[in-house]
């Protein structure tokens, strides 16, 4: 496995124009979006309902302008934290299971990041990418919300994974931290927790971007599949052959009776993959955004590790939150341990 494939490609004049247009359009709105208290960088805008930083508003409008999709294209969406780079791993190797042997396989030389490209990150122009990918169904990563996406994928495919809102909330605090600029005053838990629970983080707010994917796999069930984070852990296996039967590459009965359904679940553990060595010392680089070391995507991957830090009180206030947020739409995410 090497880098992801380039999203760029020479721009022709037609697409410079458009862009400078785009260009425009972007600093406009970064002069009327209501402001709010980043994370990771000093000020996040309320865009179309949701809080993204600068750079992130300006992809999604390239994504709107340059993007083309193919009808058999596959998209990993998720709330950040909330799995991706566990789910990253799982559908590259379960995809190219037939390429790959696991006693050398491309996880234990490339950082799980490197499978697929995030397209929330500025890249220009991302014209038809025909050139740049061979593979079929290519597949991509997003952070967006369902509704923030052109209407160009409604066609697609995309796996959606979800996560308790409490440990989201912790792992992002951490995670970000280690990136928040230093010329920023640190960001407290408290003030992180205040921020969550009023929806203001990137990309968020949290149930808002659940529900987004959640109403959309209710409407396309052949075209969403919903996960949760929890059941991947509790039964790996049979959350893995959902998700290779939903891609169109479902195991065999001789795949299976070679166990080879465990060997990727076993490949694409928090335990393996945050021992391997690139995984300790590699970096992962997003465009022209941001260079980030490949062992920051991994902490604990636990269920419930929110209890080392959230207080009772603190834990019931965004457990209701969360209830009320989800009332009557059929989906529950607290974990009430």
């Amino acid at each position: 496995m090497t880098s992801p494939p380039s999203l760029q490609t020479t721009p022709t004049s037609e697409e410079d124009v458009a862009y400078n247009n785009m260009c425009k359009e972007h600093n406009h709105l970064m002069e009327t979006l209501p402001k709010g208290h980043g994370w990771r960088v000093q000020y996040i805008y309320n865009y179309k309902g949701f809080w993204l930083n600068p750079n992130t508003i300006k992809s999604n409008l390239l994504l709107h302008t340059y993007f083309k999709s193919h009808t058999t294209d596959i998209f990993l969406a998720t709330f950040p934290k909330a799995g991706t780079t566990w789910l990253k791993s799982l559908m590259f190797s379960t995809l190219n299971r037939h390429h790959h042997a696991f006693s050398d396989h491309p996880l234990h030389h490339h950082g799980p990041q490197s499978a697929f490209p995030i397209l929330d990150v500025e890249s220009y122009p991302i014209t038809d990418f025909t050139t740049n990918f061979s593979d079929v169904p290519r597949l991509f990563n997003t952070h967006f919300p369902y509704t923030l996406l052109p209407a160009c994928m409604d066609a697609c495919k995309f796996v959606y994974v979800c996560r308790d809102p409490k440990d989201v909330l912790i792992s992002k605090w951490h995670f970000v931290s280690k990136l928040r600029s230093k010329d920023l005053p640190p960001l407290t838990l408290d003030k992180a927790i205040e921020l969550f629970q009023q929806g203001v983080s990137e990309y968020g707010p949290f149930w808002e971007h659940v529900l987004s994917y959640w109403r959309a796999s209710l409407e396309s069930p052949d075209k969403i599949l919903f996960l949760k984070y929890e059941e991947l852990k509790k039964q790996p296996e049979v959350e893995v052959k959902k998700l290779a039967a939903f891609m169109g590459k479902p195991f065999t009965m001789e795949e299976e009776k070679k166990g080879v359904v465990g060997e990727i679940v076993k490949l694409c553990s928090f335990k393996n993959l945050s021992n391997l060595e690139v995984n300790k010392t590699g970096v992962d680089k997003f465009a022209n955004v941001a260079v980030i070391e490949t062992k920051n995507f991994f902490r604990k991957g636990e269920i419930g590790d929110w209890k080392n830090y959230l207080s009772e009180e603190m834990k019931e206030r965004i457990d209701r939150i969360t209830d009320e947020k989800l009332q009557g739409s059929g989906l529950t995410l607290t974990t009430r341990v």
